[in-house]
C-alpha cells in the first residue's frame, strides 16, 4: 500500500483542506468537549440528570440516616423522662407511707398497699411474710438513690 491509500482506497492529499483542520485542533485539547484528534478516546458529555439524581439520592439516604438518629435520640430521652418522672411518683407516695425505721440509701425495701388503702414501706420481702401480712397487695421493690428518689427494682 502506498503512501495515500487506505483500504484500497486512494485518498487525494490535495482535497485536504489544511486550514479546516487547524480549525478542529486546539492548544489546549484537555478543554474541548470532543475528541481532539482521530486517536482519541471518546469524550461523551456527562447526563448532568443521571448525575443530580445520584446526587440526591444519596443526600437524601444520608438525611434519612440522620434523623432516624435523631428520632432514636429522641425516644431515649423521652423513654428516661418517663422513667424520672415514674421516680418522682414513686418516691412521693413512698414519702406519703408509713415507716416505722429511717431508710438507708442504696439499700432495698418493699412498697405495699394496705387494706385502707395506705401504704408501707418494709424491710420484709413479699416472700418472708409468712402468714401475718399487714398488706392486701405487694407494689414495688425499691431502692433509695442518693439523690432520696427511688428505684422501682421490679413491681407487681
Amino acid at each position: 500500500m502506498t503512501k495515500g491509500e487506505k483500504n484500497g482506497k486512494k485518498v487525494d492529499l490535495d482535497s485536504v483542506d489544511l486550514d479546516k483542520m487547524e480549525e478542529l485542533t486546539t492548544e489546549n485539547p484537555g478543554l474541548i468537549e470532543y475528541a481532539h484528534t482521530l486517536g482519541s478516546a471518546l469524550v461523551k458529555p456527562e447526563d448532568q440528570g443521571k448525575i443530580k439524581a445520584r446526587a440526591v439520592a444519596a443526600m437524601h439516604e444520608q438525611t434519612d440516616m440522620q434523623v432516624k438518629q435523631i428520632f432514636d435520640q429522641m425516644k431515649l430521652l423521652a423513654n428516661q423522662a418517663n422513667e424520672i418522672k415514674k421516680r418522682v411518683e414513686v418516691s412521693e407516695r413512698i414519702y406519703r407511707s408509713k415507716m416505722s425505721f429511717e431508710p438507708l440509701i442504696g439499700k432495698t425495701y418493699y412498697l405495699y398497699e394496705r387494706e385502707d388503702d395506705t401504704d408501707l414501706l418494709s424491710l420484709i420481702a413479699p416472700s418472708e411474710w409468712g402468714r401475718s401480712k399487714s398488706f392486701s397487695k405487694f407494689v414495688a421493690e425499691v431502692k433509695l438513690l442518693a439523690d432520696h428518689t427511688w428505684e422501682v427494682k421490679s413491681e407487681e
